[in-house]
């Protein structure tokens, strides 16, 4: 059986930050794995300063194109597809104010959902992975792109919506991302301490944890210990977005792969019987 994994994101650099390991280990079986990038991040800014000169420059011109490319390299150093949605980044309104007019969240379901019904209907993937209801976190196109994935997943399963964009397709398990999650920063914490409890990291994942505070959902728990680097990489490979020096990179990837080498998620849904907790997003998978 070949097994298909679709990852829906908002931005790219979502899919790079949120479960690149799990994707990596994933297209080391031999799955066929595509990210599907709703946006294009648009409305995002050059948050590393550590960037050239010259690449400033270009992305200030071009950030739209150069987030194409640093996807592209990403994509690479995972070994996975790619596809766009082609929707506009919504950016992060303030409080009281609407989404920009046809920007990705501001755009009804049954509009923006059919390209994604597409997607399914010709790549049948058995699993999806998506966010929550809330997003992860609460931007506007995070918490679209969970409403549009469970919309389009419903929707790709019956042949009576959208009969144009191919025959229907059953997903039959969805999670959601659970890859930063209490429990692990605290093992992370309490390993820390006890290598050097006066370290000015123990003091950043001291201050850390209270981001964390909130109930532990995760039920599945995918081994990535040999696919830290990969995830390191393609996170790097959106530069414009992420430096050498970043908080994703606090932690030692020694210490992860002896205290925490995996990454969760949440079974939100699934058609067939499910053994939880669980360490394979396809079991219990049937054959099609």
């Amino acid at each position: 059986m070949t097994l298909r994994l679709l990852a829906v994101h908002a931005h790219p650099d979502d899919e790079s930050s949120k479960g690149a390991g799990t994707l990596a280990h994933y297209r080391s079986r031999g799955a066929e794995v595509t990210v599907v990038s709703c946006t294009g991040g648009e409305e995002g800014r050059v948050l590393n300063e550590q960037l050239a000169p010259w690449a400033v420059v270009r992305a200030a011109r071009d950030l739209p194109g150069l987030r194409r490319v640093e996807m592209a390299n990403a994509a690479a150093v995972m070994d996975i597809q790619q596809r766009w949605l082609g929707y506009a980044d919504s950016g992060w309104p303030e409080d009281g104010e609407p989404e920009p007019i046809n920007s990705f969240a501001s755009i009804p379901l049954e509009i923006s959902a059919e390209p994604l019904v597409r997607v399914i209907r010709e790549l049948r993937p058995q699993v999806m992975i998506t966010y929550d209801e809330n997003g992860g976190y609460p931007h506007p196109d995070h918490i679209r792109t969970h409403e549009i994935s469970i919309f389009a997943r419903d929707a790709a399963a019956d042949p009576m919506r959208y009969p144009s964009a191919g025959p229907a397709w059953q997903i039959q398990k969805t999670y959601y991302d659970q890859v930063f999650n209490a429990p692990r920063v605290q093992a992370i914490y309490e390993a820390l301490v006890a290598r050097d409890p006066d370290s000015e990291l123990v003091k950043q994942m001291g201050e850390m944890r209270r981001w964390f505070d909130r109930p532990d959902v995760a039920t599945t728990h995918i081994p990535v210990g040999e696919f830290l680097d990969t995830r390191d990489r393609a996170l790097l490979s959106h530069a414009s977005q992420v430096a050498p020096d970043s908080t994703f990179f606090l932690w030692p990837n020694d210490l992860q792969r002896q205290v925490w080498p995996t990454e969760e998620f949440q079974l939100a849904d699934s058609v067939l019987p499910s053994e939880l907790p669980e360490s394979d997003l396809f079991a219990g998978v049937v054959n099609d």
